[in-house]
């Protein structure tokens, strides 16, 4: 069997390998996600019968130009990259690695609120210039500095990695408060869910754990700014598109948002003229939350568990089924 990896650097930068799926057959790697246009895609994939994406898109369009594709595996959680719709009517099943960053990415998302708080590479920064050297007193501060006992962070959305995320607050002594787009009874009896009215009026800090949909795609805007907290501080581990980035951008440069941490753009990679680029007390980091060695490993190990079900059979973690 021909298998083809579209876009392979995110996952295996060098430090993983394919043997897993090479087990199965022919494998050519395409490292990088850059391609010129919709026929590069078509001709990386050729005649492969197994193709492996990250964010390579894949179209309507592009699967009636290679019609030996029988199977689509997306090395992410999120696969709106692919048309399951068109892969469906083919009978090309596209499968997706649920819950493997779960932890990885609710360390990452207080590893963001932990820099707000404590500013700790702003001081690192300072000492390493000297300031502390020429200091008279035996400590300082550069920035304010904040106690995340007793804090209310309000969590949007409470699948696995907000739960994680929840467990990491009360471990901190914080209160913990969320909003589900349906009812979703938390398992500990700290954690209140409550409407998302209430959640924008009660949170000290906000942090998004939605997927981006036409119903989430920019639900942190001018109007709903306006509701939270003065000082909010707003995390986002998710996706980019769930902020109005320049609704964001002008909040924080008013101290209406007291700072922000996001790992994700709406565009990635991240251009010139994002609003965010310039805002005050925003941190931005590369999209990594996920990207921990330990957390690759299991991906690779799933997504190649995903592909020796589909040729045993057994399909799994298929996104496309009929009624899915």
């Amino acid at each position: 069997m021909k298998i083809v990896v579209l876009d392979g650097y995110a996952l295996n930068p060098g430090d993983l390998d394919w043997q897993g799926f090479e087990a199965f057959g022919e494998v050519t790697v395409y490292d990088r996600t850059s391609f010129t246009d919709k026929q590069e895609i078509i001709d990386r994939i050729g005649e492969a019968e197994a193709i492996l994406t990250n964010k390579t898109p894949i179209d309507e369009e592009i699967l009636s130009a290679v019609p030996k594709l029988k199977y689509i595996g997306v090395v992410a959680t999120g696969y709106n990259v692919v048309d399951v719709v068109a892969a469906r009517k083919r009978n090309i099943p596209v499968t997706n690695i649920p819950s493997y960053g779960t932890d990885a990415v609710a360390q990452f998302t207080f590893a963001l609120l932990l820099e707000i708080a404590n500013q700790v590479g702003v001081h690192n920064a300072s000492v390493q210039q000297g300031e502390w050297q020429r200091s008279t007193d035996f400590t300082y501060q550069k920035t304010p500095l904040m106690e995340l006992r007793g804090k209310t962070i309000g969590l949007i959305g409470y699948g696995e990695i907000a739960q994680a995320t929840a467990t990491i607050a009360h471990a901190f002594n914080m209160k913990v408060i969320y909003w589900n787009h349906r009812p979703k009874k938390a398992q500990e009896d700290w954690a209140k869910q409550v409407s998302i009215e209430e959640l924008y009026q009660q949170a000290d800090i906000i942090s998004l754990h939605v997927p981006q949909t036409s119903e989430t795609e920019k639900m942190i805007n001018q109007k709903t700014i306006a509701r939270m907290k003065e000082g909010v501080i707003l995390l986002n581990t998710a996706r980019g598109g769930l902020l109005d980035e320049a609704a964001v951008a002008g909040a924080l440069n008013r101290g209406q948002i007291f700072a922000a941490g996001v790992d994700v753009v709406s565009k990635e990679p991240m251009t010139k003229d994002n609003p965010l680029m310039s805002a005050k007390n925003c941190i931005i980091t590369p999209h990594i939350a996920w990207r921990p060695l330990e957390t690759r490993e299991r991906l690779m190990e799933i997504a190649v568990d995903n592909f020796a079900a589909y040729l045993a059979g057994k399909e799994k973690n298929v996104v496309n089924k009929e009624g899915a």
